[in-house]
């Protein structure tokens, strides 16, 4: 697995859409393009993108792979981003 930094990936809005959109709970990437306007291979280069920087997990169910936000990357982007605040 390549580690990609936090910022790169959400540089995307596209990628930032995404993460809204798990923000609600798992989904499969049919899920996720009928919400977007990019085609259903490039929401899952963009969700390869945002698991490579640790932003998503992704969950075998039978034949679908769900997708969630969550992980160690959007963790070290709020920590980074925490430190604004208690200042």
């Amino acid at each position: 697995m390549t580690t990609v930094d936090a910022f790169a990936a959400i540089a995307d809005p596209n990628r930032r859409k995404l993460l809204e959109m798990l923000r609600d709970g798992p989904r499969s990437v049919n899920e996720l393009a009928a919400g977007l306007t990019v085609s259903r291979p490039a929401v899952s280069q963009h969700l390869k993108a945002l698991l490579d920087a640790g932003m998503v997990t992704v969950e075998a169910k039978g034949t679908k792979r769900l997708y969630a936000a969550g992980g160690p990357g959007l963790m070290r982007l709020n920590l980074w981003l925490d430190q604004f605040w208690s200042q």
